[in-house]
């Protein structure tokens, strides 16, 4: 019996090194074989040995928290992970991610009685011993900014809304708006990492990643974690993102965030080379499979499993993408309601119709990054342009996702890394501003399955600078996620580094239970 399909003279079992591969090519596999395995085996018996003694097997295994210990980790599911914890509210999630740190006062914190107190200087009590960036930290003075736009109540809840967010008005009664979220980091790159992966430092998987190896695809045909990135303006201050952002740190890479391009096709390779039709690729795929299998085999490197497992998705994705991208078949009601911008790959609008076509197909979970919110100056002339990008989209996922069922049990979540300062970075006129970087408080909102809509929570002190009631840490924001998904982040952990590692962190978090519905 043929042991391999594109084989023409293969009648018995092969090892890896008797398949008909070039001799420099095994020579090398075979010295790095000798060399990992001999070093790994030699160093690390007497210690191995010690810890079976000492903790069993379990330890070594360095299975989920709660899960089978004699099942190996590369066969761990759901299931076997015994997850969710309890019945989640939602099934999955769309992060809207405002990348550069969206300006609290300006959007939806309100601080009426800011324009009395124009060019006065911060009082140093309400300061303290706040680190400053070096972007402002020479400033002799720090004069009192308040925001250049007029805010209006609206809804049942009588929620306070800046004139740059008329849609975003429009559906405060389906928001959960968290105005005490605060963080530990001043400056975006550790910032980001911590509200994305739970850490400041890079090698930690994040939130989606975390999602996609615990609860695992909803759809075979796509991607478990998807990631889309907006199309940036020239007149913002794009603060880079990286892949780093959505990795799966020490989790398989299988379980990295996918990103599909706004130009061109989606994904890269989509389309088979000319001469090649599917029975030959999946020919092809099948030998290739059949190799990586030997090699896992013979030389044990799990991340052999993640590489079967991305040809396979790869396979199926050249059917099931580009259905996803094809808009052809959507109503006008569709495009009355995301607007014009919506035909444009890569808009923001763009991308929230395709996370809505996302949610209906099955994604676990959707980050689109929306970059441009660093605004260090020129607040006046820059945050109108941002919020005409996004304030229409935002609104028109939740509304798409309501009227068609979905939103009872999707989650979605908007925010940034952290908050802007209420005093000026540079010059202050009554036409224009800047803002600096500002942990101790900003604002974020959730809609959905799992939490409370038409409340506001958290209060922040009459500047906008210190939290005075109820705050919410990004670990505790994050921790409310996974309790919305049915994940309890203490018993959601995995065996690194002599560690149990989980997403919240070694630094205690908590569930907010009134942000649940």
């Amino acid at each position: 019996m043929k042991q391999h399909p594109l084989c023409t003279d293969c009648e018995r079992d092969s090892s890896i090194g008797q398949l008909p591969i070039p001799a420099g090519l095994k020579q090398k596999w075979a010295a790095l074989e000798t060399r990992r395995r001999f070093l790994g085996r030699s160093g690390k018996v007497l210690g191995w040995a010690a810890l079976v003694s000492l903790f069993g097997e379990a330890a070594l295994r360095g299975d989920v928290n709660g899960g089978d210990s004699n099942i190996p980790r590369r066969s761990l599911t759901p299931e076997a992970l015994k997850l969710p914890h309890f019945a989640p509210k939602a099934k999955r999630a769309i992060y809207l991610f405002m990348s550069g740190g969206p300006p609290q006062i300006d959007l939806l914190d309100h601080k009426p009685n800011l324009a009395a107190l124009y060019n006065k200087d911060l009082p140093e009590l309400v300061r303290g011993s706040q680190q400053l960036t070096g972007m402002t930290a020479g400033q002799a003075h720090f004069p009192v900014a308040p925001s250049h736009w007029a805010f209006k109540q609206y809804g049942q809840s009588g929620t306070f809304v800046s004139d740059l967010l008329p849609y975003t008005a429009r559906m405060v009664d389906d928001l959960t708006i968290v105005k005490s979220t605060n963080t530990d980091a001043i400056n975006h790159e550790p910032a980001i990492m911590l509200v994305n992966t739970g850490n400041m430092n890079a090698g930690k998987p994040c939130l989606g990643s975390w999602l996609s190896y615990g609860l695992g695809s909803m759809n075979d045909n796509l991607p478990t974690f998807i990631v889309l990135q907006t199309k940036v303006n020239s007149k913002e201050n794009n603060q880079p993102v990286s892949s780093r952002l959505w990795s799966s740190g020490f989790l398989s890479s299988e379980f990295a965030g996918v990103g599909l391009r706004s130009g061109g096709d989606p994904v890269l390779y989509l389309a088979d080379p000319a001469g090649v039709d599917r029975e030959v690729r999946r020919k092809m795929l099948d030998a290739v499979e059949e190799i990586n299998r030997q090699t896992l085999e013979d030389i044990g490197d799990p991340e052999t499993n993640a590489r079967i497992a991305q040809y396979e998705m790869a396979y199926r994705m050249q059917a099931s993408v580009p259905e996803l991208v094809d808009l052809s078949k959507e109503p006008q009601s569709t495009w009355d309601l995301y607007g014009p911008d919506a035909r444009e790959p890569g808009t923001f609008a763009y991308n929230c119709l395709l996370a809505r076509r996302m949610a209906e197909r099955g994604v676990r979970f959707t980050q689109i990054y929306k970059r441009g919110w660093d605004v260090h100056d020129n607040v006046t002339g820059v945050l109108p342009i941002i919020c005409g990008e996004t304030d229409r989209g935002c609104f028109a996922l939740v509304t798409d996702l309501k009227r068609r069922g979905l939103l009872d049990d999707t989650l979605v979540i908007w925010g940034g890394e952290f908050g802007r300062t209420v005093y000026s970075q540079g010059g202050l006129t009554t036409e224009n501003y800047g803002r600096d970087h500002h942990p101790r408080c900003f604002t974020t909102w959730m809609t959905g399955g799992g939490v409370r809509p038409g409340i506001t929570f958290g209060e922040t002190d009459e500047y906008s600078y210190n939290v005075v009631k109820d705050p919410v840490h990004v670990r505790d924001f994050n921790a409310t996620i996974l309790h919305c998904l049915g994940i309890d982040h203490n018993k959601f952990t995995y065996k690194f580094q002599g560690l149990d590692q989980k997403l919240t962190g070694p630094t205690p978090a908590n569930v907010v239970p009134g942000l649940l519905a």
